[in-house]
């Protein structure tokens, strides 16, 4: 009985040894304005130039990047492909695993009309609550869905699940050879009993746009894809330019003077 104690007591001085200290999780956000500036993220623009991710496009151009998160299908997608076909607008989509299975057809599509796929994992997880080996399969599982069904055979870009981060998860992405994608321009659009009418949709893009802005809508939402066509020719006869993510990614390389 005495040995047991002895053993005990050495484990409970061993296990501290052992346990690493959580780092904290942040979840994405902005002070909003309506003024055409770069909304105010706080500490967090000093730990997203420290690891190469994008919230927005900081020079001084009026080029504005639209990106949408696709975790299951409403039935709008199709409808908001036809108005960037239509406007000849560029696009990234975010999708999981759940969606490039479901939506095998409209994937192709995506790739086909020149647009981007980027990685929101396939399972949706918080990667703060991850091992770099868990994120990696994440990252893979969708890489290997998408390539299967398309040309698309690699990607760059990825977007946190639920927007949720940390320095760590970012510094394991960046090795696993992603940018992480934020946004400084969205609005609660996902829920999908509580569409307001596309003008509440036109209103809160027009109203937070800004030279640069990276926008963050949901395909799910209806006001979205109503509200779609009237916003970007909105925004082009304001002076705006839709560009591609991988357009900011040569903006930025050649910025920080990292081309290689």
């Amino acid at each position: 009985m005495k040995q047991i104690w002895i053993v005990l007591g050495l484990l409970l001085l061993v296990i501290p040894l052992f346990q690493f200290e959580r780092v904290e999780a942040y979840g994405w956000g902005y002070k909003k304005n309506s003024s055409e500036q770069i909304p105010d993220v706080g500490k967090y623009e000093k730990i997203i130039s420290e690891h190469f991710a994008f919230y927005a496009d900081k020079q001084t151009q009026k080029d504005v990047y639209l990106t949408f998160d696709n975790g299951y299908e409403a039935g709008y997608t199709e409808m908001i492909l036809n108005v960037l076909q239509q406007e000849k607008v560029p696009a990234t989509f975010f999708l999981t695993g759940h969606y490039i299975e479901e939506e095998p057809a409209l994937v192709k599509r995506m790739v086909k009309d020149g647009h981007i796929i980027g990685n929101h994992s396939y399972h949706h997880p918080d990667f703060t609550t991850m091992s770099k080996t868990e994120i990696k399969q994440e990252l893979k599982l969708v890489e290997d869905a998408v390539a299967k069904i398309t040309e698309q055979t690699e990607m760059k870009y990825v977007r946190p699940p639920r927007g949720t981060f940390n320095e760590q998860t970012l510094q394991w992405t960046n090795e696993l050879g992603y940018i992480s994608v934020f946004w400084s321009l969205a609005f609660k659009d996902w829920e999908t009993n509580e569409q307001k009418g596309w003008q509440y949709a036109y209103n809160q893009i027009t109203n937070q746009i800004h030279p640069g802005a990276i926008i963050l809508l949901h395909t799910v939402s209806e006001d979205n894809a109503e509200a779609l066509e009237k916003v970007i020719q909105q925004l082009k006869q304001d002076g705006y330019t839709f560009k591609s993510l991988d357009d900011l990614l040569w903006k930025e390389l050649i910025d920080q003077d990292i081309l290689f």
